[in-house]
Parts: structure tokens; C-alpha cells; sequence
């Protein structure tokens, strides 16, 4: 569990600890436990804001909030990823570009365009008073997907030239009992989150993935941290939609 919170979040539970990529890779179990944490403080941010703010302004401070809590990593992993789908000719080309810290126009349109539709569907949802639960649903049924992305394909990175860590990548070790503890752990939470409605949720954020892992292993071959990282964030919005839809 301090693995996954150390992981997923800038909170320093691991200081002076030795954390591996196995240890990672094994914490993924907790990763939607640990989104529930974090979607906690989003609603703290909502109630403490709400009385004084319009909804529109909350909804960017629970952005903020995230891209303190969480140090924006996925964040960086979908504009790296767009930057190397959107800009690479073929499999080498788009693992390179991934690898570059620079942003570029395909990244930046991204963040842009999620900011705003994550902004929007927050706030409508403040307006409709039905933001407490999915901003709680949201983040975990996002780090739930990246388990679930872990364990539909193997990591893309093939050598230390390609950027391969030397002692394996993290999702080298998610298997099938991270899933199905993290799926065990993430169920009765949205449900009891936000009803049975919730399971549209899930849905959404299975058809996510799925069309996640379907671009990823014809591009590249498999899934990278960028792409994982995509993955949590365009799950998230997802469900953030279609909870908007439903309310």
C-alpha cells in the first residue's frame, strides 16, 4: 500500500525506503484504493471551496489539486503519448519521441482539450450536485484501467536502447491477482459510491482500455508508463462524461 501511494502520489510515504519495480508492480493491487484517497481530497477541495467559489472555479482548483497531489504523472503521460502517436512515423519513431521530456503541439492540444472537457464536466456536475461521488469514481476506476492495461499487454520497451529499466518494468509485474484485487477492491466502492448507475462506469472505462490496448499493440507493440498513464486519464474524463450524461 506505501508502494502504491508512493507511486501514484507525491505524498513521501516511502522515504528512505527501497521501493522496485516489483514492489510497484505487485502494490498495483492498491492502486484503486489509492485513488479513492485521492478522490477524497478532491471533495475536500469541492466542500471547502464550493461556498465561496463558482462551480467553474472549483472545477479548476480540483485540477490543481490533482496536479499537486499526483505531481501531473499522468498527466505527462498522455502528452508524451500523444506527442508520440500523433508525431511518430513507425514503431522506433514513436518510442523515441515518447522518451523526449519536450512538449509538443499534439501533447499540448491534448492536455488542453482534457483540462477543458475535465473542467466542464465537473463543474455541471456541482451544478447538478452530483460531483461528491464521481470525483471519488473517477480516479478509481482510472487506476483501476491502468491495472487492467498491465495485464492485456506486455511492456513495449524491449531493450535498455529503447529504454527498458534494467531491473524490469513495473508492469512486468502486475498479474492476474493485482487485477483481480484491484477489480475486487474497486467494484463495491463505485457501487456503493455511486449506486448501480456506477456500472456505466465501468463499462466506459473497460471500452477505454480496450481501445487503448487495440492502439498500443499495433503502434508499438505493447504499453508503455505513457501510455498507462493516458489510459488513467482518459478513463477518468470518460467516466466524468458519462456520469454527466446519466445526471
Amino acid at each position: 500500500m506505501l508502494a502504491a501511494v508512493s507511486f501514484l502520489t507525491r505524498v513521501p510515504v516511502t522515504s528512505g525506503l527501497s521501493v522496485s519495480a516489483k514492489d510497484i508492480g505487485q502494490s498495483a493491487r492498491w492502486f484503486p484504493l489509492v485513488g479513492a484517497l485521492i478522490g477524497c481530497m478532491y471533495v475536500i477541495v469541492l466542500r471547502v471551496f464550493s461556498p465561496v467559489f463558482p462551480a467553474l472555479v472549483v472545477a479548476v482548483l480540483v485540477l490543481v489539486a490533482e496536479a499537486l497531489l499526483t505531481g501531473a504523472l499522468h498527466l505527462d503521460g498522455l502528452a508524451d503519448m500523444a506527442d508520440g502517436f500523433g508525431g511518430g512515423r513507425n514503431r522506433e519513431d514513436v518510442l523515441r519521441i515518447m522518451r523526449d521530456h519536450a512538449i509538443g503541439a499534439y501533447g499540448a492540444m491534448s492536455l488542453i482539450l482534457l483540462g477543458v472537457l475535465k473542467i466542464a464536466s465537473i463543474a455541471a456536475l456541482i451544478d447538478r450536485h452530483r460531483a461528491d461521488p464521481y470525483l471519488v469514481v473517477a480516479p478509481v476506476l482510472g487506476r483501476w484501467s491502468g491495472v487492467f492495461l498491465s495485464n492485456l499487454l506486455p511492456y513495449a520497451r524491449r531493450s535498455e536502447q529503447e529504454g527498458m529499466p534494467s531491473g524490469g518494468a513495473v508492469c512486468d509485474f502486475v498479474g492476474r491477482t493485482e487485477l483481480f484485487v484491484a477489480t475486487v477492491t474497486a467494484l463495491p466502492l463505485t457501487i456503493i459510491l455511486a449506486g448501480w448507475p456506477s456500472l456505466a462506469s465501468w463499462v466506459v472505462s473497460v471500452s477505454v482500455s480496450l481501445l487503448m490496448a487495440r492502439l498500443c499493440r499495433s503502434t508499438i507493440g505493447g504499453v508503455t508508463g505513457d501510455a498507462l498513464g493516458a489510459g488513467t486519464e482518459l478513463s477518468e474524463v470518460g467516466v466524468l462524461l458519462v456520469a454527466l450524461a446519466a445526471n
